[in-house]
């Protein structure tokens, strides 16, 4: 088992139940928050394996890396919450910038990406990694194989290399995608990702990287 505890915030919505699901099915702590600590404890209770509930700033407080699972509107609250509890500790930001009704029109924010705006508004005492923009919740949601690749954003390398071994845990491959200012790329391609779901019926269109890769420093 882990010795460090995985804080989700944003744990009782789609993505974040199902992330906390696998990487406590892999054997990590893992505490979900949410605005309300009754409706995270009910959502732990539910969800089982071991998983603690309580408000997004508390389970900040506990975990040793914090995982952001909330939609584009909620992500500026949520980072106002943590960030009092998040200095010294890795952040990963997995909000894709979404602005209904549009929402296969790409739609960055004026910093260039949700990740950048996060880093700006935690500040430099916080390390923000970016992942997990292209896999579907649902599909993770379960305990089928998930056919797609994460990308994995951050100016740390050190940081990037733990968040592609968390992917692994969840039954993903984790792949160094370069420095935080990339993930503009990773969140802009959700937009497209919805595009093709709808106009050819796929259950959740996910990214796969071809080629034969080897491992840095290999």
């Amino acid at each position: 088992m882990s010795a460090e505890t995985i804080a989700v915030v944003g744990g009782t919505g789609n993505l974040g139940a199902a992330l906390a699901r696998r990487l406590a099915k892999a054997g990590h702590r893992v505490v979900i928050g949410s605005r309300s600590a009754e409706s995270a404890r009910a959502a732990a209770e539910n969800l089982g394996l071991g998983i603690t509930g309580t408000t997004n700033a508390e389970a900040a407080n506990i975990g040793d890396i914090v995982i952001i699972t909330v939609p584009f509107a909620a992500q500026g609250d949520a980072l106002r919450e943590i960030a009092p509890k998040a200095a010294g500790k890795i952040v990963v930001d997995t909000t894709v910038p979404l602005v209904p009704p549009k929402v296969m029109r790409v739609q960055l924010p004026s910093e260039g990406s949700a990740a950048t705006r996060a880093q700006a508004m935690l500040g430099a005492g916080v390390t923000v990694v970016s992942a997990f923009h292209n896999v579907a919740a649902h599909k993770l949601a379960t305990d089928e194989a998930v056919d797609c690749d994460v990308l994995v954003f951050g100016d740390d390398k050190d940081a990037r290399e733990k968040i592609v071994r968390l992917a692994k845990d969840v039954g993903l491959r984790g792949l160094h995608g370069g420095a935080l200012a990339n993930s503009a790329a990773a969140e802009a391609l959700t937009s497209v990702l919805i595009f093709l779901n709808r106009t050819y019926s796929v259950d959740g269109a996910g990214i796969r990287i071809t080629g034969k890769l080897i491992e840095p420093g290999r």
